[in-house]
């Protein structure tokens, strides 16, 4: 089997866009650390991201949980026939990590990998929000990305380190090979009223904490919808 490894590293800073006198939602102003660009330079990895890279709603992005996010860059050909006449490549999800030969079918929660001197560990799926959908101009986009199982997964660093593109990532532990990103996906999505199994990944010791209180709220019978997530200021 191939390594897998980093084909792109993407950093941004955060950045407004649209028109602040904008009547309709989508054309609106907005602001998002999801316009990163690739860097071949070395750069360091803390344990709430990497240097020189942003993020703009602190609430639901980065911090610890969600140092840095990864996506397989196989999915843009599948995204590209999707959102035809839509300039969608590496970096559109706002990935740090655009890697070969790593999905969600192969990672795990909890798996953890040597990525040059730093050491990080698969904490969740990413949840899509409304702002990819603002950024291509599509309205339900966000609920296309969960359905596709084509999510990507985000990183807790457990040692801090120095990280550059083409560097493979070495597995070094893998605590839990039966919750991959994939299952935990459909547990989240689609098997909403399994509740022996939602109870199985709530205790899922290396899970976020953030999935784990969602999961929990199900339990309790105090689910949301997600719409606000999936559409938010996209509608009126």
């Amino acid at each position: 089997m191939t390594k897998p490894y980093v084909a792109k590293l993407l950093v941004g800073k955060v950045k407004k866009v649209g028109d602040p006198d904008a009547k309709e939602p989508m054309d609106k102003q907005w602001e998002s650390g999801m316009f990163k660009k690739s860097t071949n330079e070395k750069v360091w990895l803390g344990k709430t991201g990497l240097v020189g890279d942003e993020v703009a709603d602190k609430k639901n992005h980065g911090g610890p949980e969600k140092a840095i996010f990864a996506y397989n860059v196989g999915h843009y050909e599948y995204w590209q026939q999707e959102l035809i006449n839509k300039d969608i490549g590496i970096g559109a999800f706002g990935e740090n990590l655009a890697l070969l030969f790593l999905d969600e079918d192969t990672v795990c929660i909890g798996d953890t990998y040597q990525l040059g001197t730093a050491i990080i560990q698969v904490s969740q799926p990413r949840r899509p929000c409304w702002k990819p959908a603002r950024r291509f101009r599509t309205m339900d986009f966000a609920l296309r990305i969960q359905e596709s199982g084509k999510t990507g997964w985000y990183f807790r660093v457990l040692r801090e380190g120095s990280v550059q593109e083409g560097m493979e990532l070495n597995l070094i532990d893998r605590p839990y090979p039966n919750w991959t990103i994939t299952v935990c996906n459909r547990v989240m999505y689609d098997k909403k009223a399994e509740l022996k199994l939602i109870k199985e990944l709530a205790n899922c010791e290396l899970l976020a904490e953030s999935w784990k209180n969602t999961l929990s709220k199900r339990l309790a019978g105090k689910a949301s919808s997600g719409e606000n997530r999936v559409f938010g200021p996209n509608v009126e």
